[in-house]
């Protein structure tokens, strides 16, 4: 099994993905051990001073002024995690609590967050024995990090609460750890504090986010090159040198993509052959590019913005390396929240030009010969029309979703807490938006390989049989009398889903970008 070694500085994107959805193994490294180690002395010399130390020896937020003495502050650490684990709703997926465990490992690994070794020793074996605490939806505000959310976890470390057990089965959190040899967790000063007050939940969502959409916009620049080919349309407006003047990098890989897929078709580029000309294609077609370029390039950026996230420390307080254990903001959501909406703004629209495409391949008015709604006796059969009334509103959802979660802002913890980034919010819409879209650009597939086929005597591009062929193969079937559609469409999904279309193509144009 492949083992995520977490030191002091950070961690990868691929790291998360591995440990969320791959179950990889988590190990300490020793400098990790070591800094936890030096951080905890600090944190044991401030409890032993009578000066008060915030999250130290006082209360959380608005209750930070009052002074707790050493014989309540296991009690106050314990109390921080119950209190705060007031999570309601549908539980979260298995993968994104792993990649917030994780994450919230990465950053206690750091040492500036003065929790001792072997706690972070527990989080680690927690991980490694399949153990996922119960998250609930709703409770997250995204400032002074995911509260709710990494409250559930820290539960389970205690022993208390419930978690899904290696086998899929939720039962009582104590009973799972003792299971497997784990021992839960006593906590001492700060360490409650330290477990719940990070950005881990929308980050770790926005990890994996980031890696499903790059798939996505590599299929919907496949699809987006099947439905030119399939309406006759030019491939001329992939020049690369028409790309150079506005260089904008997502651009110019979508126009390459497409361009790549289209090699050698011969349904492409006849305008001439019609009894009225096409100028020029719709926009739906000729500016793909520049619609799912600039997606790409929202991609970019926010991957920055997670490299800097992943290499960051997040807690509040946190103890510096001369010593000194100081207060801080770092915890606040808002440069994930805005890349969370950014992305689902970007995504909202690649679904909209793909349903637009779609449309066109059904009206025969504006499809260029194909028969209406590419039925097969039109009329009698209705063909893909109401594939596009599905595909219509998962589009108007998706618009829905892209109302950004990071405009507002509660005030909570009486007026202490008073704006907050709603990043939770953010990315838990963001997934929906990417579950949708990958729908939207299956219903476009379903389309495209069906009007292709329907195009007799011409022969369509390498790429473009690679991918029918590949999506036929895995239940999406061909033109032919109406039939109950459901089923079909959900075979695209999952051969889009899980980067069929991309891996049927690729063999033929060489890796896209």
């Amino acid at each position: 099994m492949h083992t995520v070694v977490v030191g002091t500085s950070g961690t990868t994107a691929e790291d998360v993905i591995a440990v969320a959805r791959g179950n990889a193994r988590v190990e300490l490294s020793g400098e990790a051990l070591e800094a936890l180690a030096r951080a905890r002395a600090i944190v044991d010399a401030l409890a032993a001073k009578p000066e008060p130390v915030y999250g130290v020896s006082t209360g959380f937020g608005a209750l930070a002024s009052r002074h707790i003495s050493p014989e309540l502050r296991g009690r106050l650490q314990r109390n921080i995690v119950r209190s705060h684990a007031a999570g309601m709703g549908p539980r979260v997926e298995r993968e994104v609590v792993r990649a917030l465990m994780f994450l919230r490992l990465k950053t206690v690994a750091s040492g500036h967050t003065g929790v001792r070794p072997s706690v972070a020793q527990t989080m680690a074996d927690v991980l490694n024995a399949g153990i996922t605490p119960v998250v609930h939806e709703y409770g997250s505000l995204g400032c002074s990090g995911d509260l709710a959310p990494l409250s559930h976890c820290a539960l389970a470390l205690m022993g208390e609460g419930d978690a899904e057990g290696p086998d899929g089965t939720v039962r009582p959190a104590g009973e799972l750890l003792a299971e497997a040899g784990i021992e839960a967790v006593e906590l001492r000063e700060k360490e409650g504090l330290a477990l719940l007050n990070g950005t881990d939940g929308m980050l770790g969502m926005l990890i994996m986010a980031l890696a499903d959409l790059g798939t996505l916009y590599t299929s919907a620049d496949i699809t987006a090159a099947l439905t030119l080919e399939a309406l006759l349309g030019t491939e001329k407006v992939l020049q690369p040198e028409l790309h150079a003047i506005r260089p904008h990098p997502g651009q110019g890989a979508s126009a390459a993509n497409m361009a790549a897929v289209l090699k050698g078709s011969g349904l492409t580029g006849h305008f001439q052959e019609e009894s009225a000309p096409r100028v020029q294609d719709a926009y739906s077609v000729r500016c793909a590019p520049q619609v799912a370029g600039a997606g790409r390039d929202t991609m970019a950026h926010a991957a920055m913005v997670a490299s800097r996230e992943l290499a960051a420390a997040v807690d509040n307080p946190v103890v510096l390396p001369d010593g000194r254990v100081e207060s801080n903001g770092n915890f606040h959501g808002a440069p994930v929240a805005y890349v969370l909406d950014f992305l689902a703004i970007a995504a909202a629209d690649l679904g909209s030009i793909a349903e637009r495409r779609t449309d066109r391949l059904l009206d025969k008015n504006r499809s260029h010969g194909l028969p209406p709604f590419l039925a097969d006796d039109a009329g009698v059969d209705s063909g893909l029309m109401i594939a596009q009334y599905t595909q219509a509103a998962l589009v108007s959802e998706m618009k829905r979703l892209a109302v950004p979660a990071s405009a507002d802002s509660i005030p909570s913890s009486a007026m202490q807490e008073d704006h907050v980034s709603m990043g939770w919010s953010a990315a838990r819409k963001l997934r929906t938006a990417i579950d949708n879209l990958t729908r939207i650009i299956a219903i476009e597939l379903y389309a495209a390989t069906r009007a292709i086929e329907l195009r007799h005597g011409l022969t369509p591009a390498p790429a473009s049989r690679a991918a029918i062929g590949a999506a036929r193969a895995a239940g999406v079937q061909g033109p032919g009398p109406d039939r109950f559609l459901a089923p079909d469409l959900a075979a695209a999904d999952a051969f889009v889903r899980a980067g069929g279309l991309v891996a049927a193509v690729e063999p033929v144009t060489g890796p896209l970008a």
